[in-house]
């Protein structure tokens, strides 16, 4: 019996092509395992190689200074013998149970927090505030915009110097204007006045002058970058929603509560956690401006006090380690009440 040949391009029973590897690299159809490339692997040894100096520095320059801090806060370490201190000691529980049984901790901590809050409320409310003034053009509106940036743009130690002298009891200006115009009775030391007595509707209440006035400086000082983060959101809301409302008739208030501020919530959600942090660890302004003195003392100054005055290394590295979980705390409270419902918006 003669066997049919097959035809040209249809593949026989005893023709058997080979199998096609599968996607993504795995094995092959009734074959062996597919091998790396050469090729492969050579992209993988230059990939090691460009992010191995990254991978180093950050080692050295991040995660090495921190071990060592974290090792210190358990270690009875002072500045006469730090030079003896390694990473593995005798390590105890001494130093967290004297900072925190320590007289100011507490009232510390909760100036901190204080501090934080109001100062982020703050900083985000004016720059929101700046942000929609500044929406719309007009002539002149590039050059106010550059200069909202100057608080955050100029040094800091110029900053400090420029409040210190217009708050001065003595030649500021500001109690020149209060004296002069306003009918104040005296002059008012905002720096070095612990509290100020004032009569609100006929009740007498002890203002924490010192701290509003450190709190109105981190506002002050903060303000424009969130100015910028809210403005840039701004230019990307449509414009077909805001001119619908208005034809609608929605007055401004409306346009703004159920258009704008649900655009701008996400944005705001990022800066509030972004200020918060950095204002939690704010050490600088605090202490040009007054020292950690009546009643500005945060935590950050006091690690600084027990550092440099004290030279007691494992508690200040203690206490800078309490503040580090205690933010941590704070922000991970922040994410999981909030986070998910700004991101579903």
């Amino acid at each position: 019996m003669s066997q049919v040949a097959d035809g040209p391009g249809v593949a026989g029973p005893a023709a058997q092509l080979p199998a096609e590897p599968e996607p993504g690299g795995g094995p092959r159809r009734g074959g062996r395992p597919r091998r790396r490339s050469v090729r492969s692997r050579e992209e993988n040894r230059a990939g090691l190689t460009l992010i191995a100096p990254t991978v180093a520095i950050i080692g050295v320059a991040v995660v090495l200074p921190i071990l060592w801090a974290i090792s210190l806060a358990f270690q009875r370490v002072r500045l006469i013998n730090i030079r003896g201190t390694g990473f593995f000691g005798d390590y105890t529980l001494g130093n967290f149970q004297d900072v925190i049984t320590s007289p100011g901790f507490g009232t510390a901590l909760l100036t901190t927090v204080v501090y934080s809050v109001c100062g982020t409320a703050l900083a985000i409310g004016i720059g929101l505030v700046a942000a929609l003034a500044l929406r719309t053009p007009f002539r002149g509106r590039g050059l106010i915009r550059a200069s909202l940036l100057l608080p955050y743009v100029a040094p800091v130690v110029a900053a400090t110097f420029v409040w210190t002298t217009m708050l001065n009891p003595q030649f500021g200006i500001v109690n020149w204007f209060g004296t002069t115009v306003l009918g104040w009775d005296a002059p008012v030391a905002f720096l070095s006045d612990r509290s100020l007595p004032v009569s609100l509707l006929g009740v007498q209440v002890e203002l924490p002058i010192a701290l509003l006035t450190v709190i109105c400086f981190e506002a002050w000082r903060s303000f424009p970058f969130a100015f910028l983060f809210l403005t840039a959101r701004l230019q990307a809301v449509p414009d077909v929603l805001d001119e619908a409302a208005r034809i609608d008739g929605a007055t401004p208030t409306q346009r703004f509560r159920h258009i704008l501020l649900p655009q701008l919530m996400p944005t705001i959600a990022v800066l509030s956690v972004l200020r918060f942090i950095w204002t939690f660890n704010n050490f600088d302004d605090i202490y040009l401006l007054t020292g950690g003195g009546a009643g500005t003392e945060v935590v950050s100054v006091r690690v600084f006090d027990y550092l440099t005055a004290r030279g007691d290394i494992g508690a200040a590295a203690a206490q800078a380690l309490m503040l580090a979980v205690i933010l941590a705390v704070l922000v991970t409270v922040y994410l999981r009440l909030f986070g998910r419902e700004e991101e579903q918006a």
